[in-house]
């Protein structure tokens, strides 16, 4: 949906018009639920309550587990959750009647999504990040590739956690591993698969790292009860690279060959979402859980202003409007209204959304509202600064023959094949390929681990953070200018809070970085003949801004990818370090003991056939070209945007503190969701975000109960 307007002053007008109209009155209590009997789902202004104690803004992992949490503990308190999109079936990555397994194929059904293409990127060629974000009730739990593991411990203890010691106190757990592991553990349920499968497969895991007794959470992991033949090929390779295997790579411990879950419901194969585990699978007897779709947030609006230096206990408005009234006058002003609550209100509409609702709300960096003539509220200017995502090349080969192995991905189209893989799937539990999703297996190594020469990599980011000595109690704009360009930084970083923060997040990657136990490089697989080169911390940083000729539709996102070389430094390491995977197969095939180590039937698998790499090619080895390549190969975007509320002090540039408490803005306005991050983990994340909505509701909760 695009809404054109003629200016931005014209849609400011617009939009100021809304707040005299519809908020004469105070926040009044909410009915109790006990009393007037209340029907969840809610598609009109009229169906909803006259106020409620906690709204949430977004129906995405993170919103609607705290949404289920607190309506679980508060029955006599109503919550609201207000989502853009609708209620949806979730197809998983490979459900039936689909019948080619392409896993990072969006074109196969799912359910709809914000479709985003960022700006050029210089460093790489001028090429765009694309990505889809969730535009459902389950948020990107209900799209995206199922993934499910968890973030090395050495992103808290050693990233996270140093960036927040100046705002912890004893009421709040520090968010690093220990505080994090036990909502980890609270956020699923998960069921280990049938004796036959481990059996077959050699799956393993480790008991402690999970909760046997989580059954309080309906979001499900499992893993697949198949495997397509040629995967253990590659875990295979793997080893003879001397990668080591784990046990378990869900206890914060992640540096090895890993066997990943999925979010999977382990009895139907069905995708297990947010939207089901959160929402339908808990809302029949939760009178005081309302949902309201199709619905967009505009912003959080202080009637009153702010009081007592941002810290005044005002609780805002929110205002929303209809999607569909929008959509069919083409008008900012139709179907427009705002909603109180009693308690707080918590943003939770992701790491693109989030800042831009902020930013409609004056609350953000003052010269970028100013420009659009959004009063400031809150100068903050980190929110929608600190753009993260992951990223990276994939390396690619052939083989001189069919490896003649089976099952794999072309038998779908073999009728017998495709019969007997729907009569696995509709068994209970289901099994076969179509309880399979993006991957089962991934590597996770540790630059020391990469290369011996790792070092120079350390000296670049402290020459780097060097630069922080010309950062003086009051610099001159000017001085702030250079230093941001210096740092590879957007324009807008010429903040000294801003530049405080990046240079003490430069501690923690380095930190990062030169830890042997620390993963920097990720590389998922399942089937096929290539591997993606996957930086888990970058140091180029992006931005969210609202676009200024329509604001209320998806915002401009400059990724900035590769805009610090060091970035393509690590792409270069970590590209030639997956190169030595060929060399790893081609030995399985000519070594005779190493091929009968892979155990498949005589006269199956051809032995002595030839690998051959085909990306980046035999022919491109000198470092030059290789970062030739790599320019022009880079994904930007995997689609795990991040950190663009970071929880930061105030005072380095962050936008909440430990509580998620927006910073300056009233003490009743939190965000949870992926822009809370300060780092971007060495996960995907969705696991990590349902983990976050359980610890922010443990914290609401707790409060609330004093």
């Amino acid at each position: 949906m695009t809404l054109k307007m003629k200016s931005t002053r014209n849609w400011l007008s617009i939009l100021f018009l809304v707040l005299p109209l519809t908020t004469t009155s105070q926040p009044t209590s909410s009915p109790s639920p006990n009393t007037e009997p209340l029907h969840s789902l809610k598609r009109t202004q009229s169906s909803l309550l006259s106020s409620y104690d906690f709204i949430i803004c977004g129906a995405g992992t993170t919103g609607l587990t705290i949404a289920d949490r607190l309506s679980s503990a508060f029955p006599s308190k109503t919550v609201l959750v207000i989502e853009y999109g609708e209620l949806e079936a979730a197809p998983g990555v490979f459900d039936p009647p689909t019948k080619e397994y392409t896993p990072l194929d969006f074109g196969a059904p799912r359910a709809s999504s914000w479709d985003l293409v960022s700006l050029p990127s210089p460093a790489l060629n001028n090429g765009t990040a694309f990505l889809k974000a969730g535009k459902a009730v389950g948020g990107s739990s209900a799209m995206n590739g199922q993934f499910f593991d968890r973030a090395s411990k050495h992103d808290f203890d050693d990233g996270w956690s140093p960036l927040q010691s100046s705002m912890t106190d004893k009421k709040v757990p520090i968010w690093d591993w220990k505080g994090m592991e036990p909502f980890y553990k609270k956020s699923v349920n998960y069921n280990p698969a049938g004796k036959d499968t481990v059996d077959k497969y050699g799956y393993t895991w480790d008991e402690t790292a999970w909760n046997e007794n989580s059954t309080s959470s309906k979001v499900q992991a499992t893993m697949a009860s198949f495997l397509w033949a040629d995967h253990s090929i590659i875990r295979k390779a793997f080893e003879t690279m001397g990668i080591w295997l784990r046990r378990e790579c869900m206890d914060g411990n992640k540096e090895g060959i890993c066997w990943t879950p999925n979010s999977q419901d382990a009895m139907t194969g069905q995708r297990s979402f947010a939207g089901s585990a959160h929402y339908t699978e808990v809302i029949a007897n939760r009178s005081n859980y309302h949902l309201l779709t199709g619905h967009q947030v505009i912003r959080v609006v202080f009637p009153q202003g702010l009081k007592n230096g941002g810290w005044g206990g005002e609780v805002p408005l929110v205002e929303v409007r209809s999607v569909s009234n929008a959509t069919q006058t083409g008008g900012q002003g139709q179907g427009t209204f705002n909603i109180t609550a009693a308690g707080e209100v918590i943003i939770s509409a992701g790491a693109l959304h989030s800042p831009a609702i902020l930013q409609r709300s004056g609350i953000g960096p003052k010269d970028f509202l100013k420009q659009l003539n959004i009063p400031v509220i809150v100068d903050l200017p980190g929110v929608g600064s600190n753009l993260q995502d992951h990223s990276g090349p994939t390396v690619e080969w052939n083989y001189s023959q069919p490896l003649n192995i089976h099952p794999m991905p072309p038998d779908m189209a073999n009728e017998t094949f495709l019969s007997e893989a729907l009569a696995a799937w509709n068994q209970r539990p289901a099994r076969g390929p179509y309880t399979i999703a993006m991957s089962m297996t991934s590597i996770w190594v540790p630059l020391p681990n990469i290369t011996a020469n790792y070092t120079f990599i350390l000296d670049k980011i402290n020459d780097l953070a060097a630069l922080g000595d010309k950062l003086s109690t009051n610099p001159d704009p000017k001085t702030l200018e250079s230093l941001a360009a210096a740092l590879h930084l957007p324009s807008s970083y010429a903040s000294s809070t801003l530049l405080k923060g990046y240079l003490s997040q430069l501690s923690s990657i380095s930190s990062l970085l030169s830890n042997p136990k620390s993963p920097s490089l990720e590389s998922a697989f399942t089937t096929g003949t290539s591997l993606t080169a996957v930086l888990n911390h970058p140091l180029s940083r992006g931005t969210v801004r609202l676009d200024p000729s329509t604001p209320l539709d998806a915002p401009i996102l400059d990724y900035r990818s590769a805009s610090n070389p060091i970035d393509l430094d690590m792409h270069l390491l970590h590209t030639q370090y997956l190169r030595r995977t060929i060399p790893a197969l081609q030995f399985l095939f000519t070594d005779p003991e190493a091929f009968q180590s892979l155990g498949f039937p005589n006269n199956t698998l051809p032995f002595n056939l030839t690998v051959t790499e085909t990306q980046p090619g035999q022919r491109i080895q000198s470092e030059e070209a290789v970062l030739n390549w790599v320019r022009s190969s880079t994904i930007q975007s995997f689609m795990h945007p991040c950190c663009t509320n970071s929880m930061m002090p105030l005072e380095k540039g962050g936008v909440v503190d430990t509580h998620l408490r927006v910073h300056n803005a009233g003490g009743r306005l939190r965000v949870a969701d992926a822009s809370i991050f300060p780092l971007e983990p060495s996960s995907h994340l969705s696991s990590l975000c349902y983990a976050v909505g359980e610890k922010a509701a443990d914290l609401i909760i707790k409060e609330w109960s004093e």
